[in-house]
């Protein structure tokens, strides 16, 4: 029986119970715990060194008044490279290909910073709204276009990282089909896409890294328009 290829999107339940669930809670038990011996292990000399070298390249361009937002930002780069990686293995599911999870992250965050802004310098917030030197008879179209594009932010967010994903599911599903089918048919062509379909899941990898510090990065952008 041929399948839906969208079906693997489809969040799987088990005796009433939906494993998103499940995969949402899995990656923060893969996590090293820190040891309280004076010599780590590799794996939490790695982790830390990771944490140390992203938070530093993260904050870099931000001021001191979001360094505040330095735990949070890292603890949802490692959460979403997590997921996005362990949705790659065989029989699991991967949360960040719903656009649901991804704007329920995307939304509240991004409320957040404009919510600091305009507490913090609302006049400097509001100023986004309408460039300096505009002439007069541009004004009220460039508010409204200035404030559609605040809105769409967190869409924008969210429909980035659920594409990316989604695409390379799709793609790594209908490659490998295709070398099934071709096996029989035509050996040395089933081989030539069974390459393919290992450098696709190589560069899907590096996809899944990227678009979860994609994610963060333009996060942290946002605040630093606000801070």
């Amino acid at each position: 029986m041929v399948l839906n290829f969208f079906d693997q999107f489809a969040s799987p339940i088990f005796l009433g119970l939906p494993l998103i669930v499940l995969a949402l809670t899995l990656p923060w038990l893969l996590f090293p715990s820190p040891s309280t011996r004076w010599l780590p292990n590799r794996m939490t000399s790695l982790q830390g060194l990771f944490i140390s070298s992203f938070t530093q390249q993260l904050l870099l361009p931000l001021n001191k008044g979001g360094h505040k937002w330095a735990l949070l930002f890292t603890s949802l780069m490692i959460y979403l490279v997590s997921l996005n990686m362990l949705g790659l293995m065989p029989y699991t599911f991967t949360p960040t290909t719903q656009l649901s999870m991804n704007l329920g992250l995307a939304v509240p965050l991004w409320l957040a910073t404009v919510i600091i802004g305009l507490r913090n310098q609302p006049t400097h917030a509001l100023g986004h709204l309408l460039p300096e030197g505009t002439p007069t008879p541009l004004i009220p179209i460039l508010i409204i276009i200035e404030t559609i594009s605040l809105f769409i932010r967190p869409l924008a967010l969210g429909v980035r990282l659920t594409a990316n994903l989604t695409a390379g599911h799709l793609l790594i599903q209908l490659i490998a089909t295709a070398t099934f089918v071709l096996l029989p048919l035509m050996p040395t062509v089933a081989v030539l896409t069974a390459v393919l379909l290992f450098l696709l899941t190589l560069l899907e990898i590096a996809v899944a890294m990227i678009q979860a510090y994609v994610f963060v990065l333009l996060l942290s952008l946002y605040l630093q328009e606000n801070v």
